[in-house]
């Protein structure tokens, strides 16, 4: 699509739309920016932008005739499609993009692209230092903190990038097509937002929706809804497993991870060789391995990547020892499953922290695989009476409420003995309380240090 002959219109003006501003800018195509704030800051968003780059605002209640007036839309994850903003323009039958499809239009080199409810960050993390052992121009890039669209004119046909993709912004691409796709894994989450299992499983599968026999699908053969997705891909599915043996793929064998490829078999190294803490880590490797392998990164170049990799920040980050407690950071915790890895990753008895926005989430699960570890539950922000609720029917009643996250820290300072340890793992996402889950993770982290002066 010729970008330059459209009149294009932004919706919002967080870090999304503003990259998208500045990538069509920086392509001389100017475009304007919606937010619903009548009292924005438009000299704050346009000091953000390229110096000397002009660009015009539509502020205030969104009103139907935006969409007669500009030709497409480009929509910021944080909007749904379902909002009246997008659907204006669906109705009219004019594109909606997001900042994925909007990046990768510009974009060249080879992309792994990397979704899955949990695990996604450190995958991507880490697929990005395993391309580095191999490629001299490597990105790493989307819902892992840095905009696509930021860096989307400075690849070239020799780029590695790697991606990682919320299902949030699997919602508005059209024609991306990533050389290697990953789905690691499909759990309730964001529910309030997709509506149901099913529609939020399909978006998480359309990563591969434009991809061809030649390219390549990596899933989780554990999970059994990526399983199923091997049925119905068009990219050559490659299954990982921690706990099978399969005939092909990338495995877990007792302690070694194995390539497994056309009757040949390609040890990569073993548990004992790597930073990483968890099973679910195991998992995220396995998944790093296939991706990268078949993003054609040599077996010793991926070996030597995989042992040197530490965790990435707030996800069962340590943070601090204090008077003998050891303090983690799991902030990145944001739904019960991967908050349910953040406990099974403590190793002793642990008072946890919990709590925040409701996502319609459950927590059954979450509760039960205490297994007698969690000492104490601290109850923080919207979810605490629900919380507390289901963990009272699941017969676990040592729990208290705190108005703060700095009061929870006090309360898990007071609470926890030397050799135990104090766990932020939420199980909900940050909003209402912080502006995201780093946010979150920053100031325990803050709160944290203090306790030692």
């Amino acid at each position: 699509m010729d970008l330059k002959s459209k009149k294009i219109l932004i919706a919002g003006a967080g870090i999304s739309g503003i990259g998208a501003a500045a990538l069509l800018g920086k392509a001389g195509i100017p475009a304007a920016i919606y937010d619903g704030n009548e009292a924005l800051d438009q000299a704050a968003v346009v000091a953000k932008l390229p110096e000397g780059m002009e660009v015009s605002f539509e502020l205030g209640e969104f009103k139907e005739e935006l969409a007669d007036k500009y030709d497409m839309l480009i929509l910021s994850p944080g909007i749904s499609i379902h909002q009246p903003v997008a659907q204006a323009f669906y109705v009219k039958n004019k594109p909606v993009w997001g900042e994925i499809e909007l990046a990768s239009h510009f974009a060249k080199g080879k992309i792994a692209a990397i979704t899955g409810t949990n695990g996604k960050t450190t995958t991507t993390a880490l697929v990005g230092s395993i391309l580095r052992e191999y490629y001299q121009s490597v990105f790493v890039v989307g819902n892992i903190g840095i905009p696509f669209t930021s860096v989307a004119l400075d690849t070239t046909e020799d780029s590695a990038i790697a991606a990682e993709i919320s299902s949030f912004q699997l919602e508005t691409t059209i024609d991306f097509q990533p050389e290697v796709s990953a789905v690691l894994n499909v759990t309730p989450d964001h529910l309030d937002r997709h509506g149901t299992m099913e529609v939020y499983a399909d978006t998480k599968f359309s990563i591969s929706k434009k991809q061809n026999k030649d390219q390549v699908i990596v899933l989780n053969y554990d999970d059994p809804i990526t399983r199923a997705m091997a049925e119905k891909a068009t990219a050559h599915p490659v299954m990982f497993s921690r706990l099978e043996e399969l005939a092909e793929g990338i495995i877990l064998r007792d302690d070694t991870f194995i390539i497994k490829e056309n009757g040949k078999e390609m040890p990569v190294c073993t548990t004992s060789e790597i930073k990483l803490l968890g099973s679910h880590n195991h998992e995220n490797i396995l998944a790093a391995i296939g991706i990268t392998y078949y993003m054609g990164v040599p077996v010793e170049k991926i070996r030597d990547a995989v042992m040197k990799f530490t965790a990435v920040e707030h996800r069962i980050e340590y943070v601090d020892t204090v008077d003998g407690v050891d303090y983690y950071n799991d902030s990145k915790g944001t739904n019960p499953d991967a908050a349910i890895k953040g406990i099974c990753a403590m190793n002793r008895k642990t008072v946890l922290i919990g709590g925040g926005y409701d996502k319609e989430s459950t927590y059954d699960e979450w509760i039960d695989s205490f297994h007698g570890k969690v000492k104490k539950l601290i109850l923080i922000g919207q979810t605490a009476q629900k919380i507390a609720t289901c963990a009272k029917a699941h017969g676990f009643t040592d729990y208290v409420f705190a108005d703060s996250l700095e009061e929870a820290i006090t309360i898990a300072y007071e609470t926890a003995e030397p050799g135990e340890a104090v766990l932020l793992s939420p199980a909900c996402a940050s909003w209402g309380m912080f502006d995201n889950y780093e946010q979150r993770g920053d100031i325990f982290k803050e709160y944290v240090r203090n306790l030692k002066e």
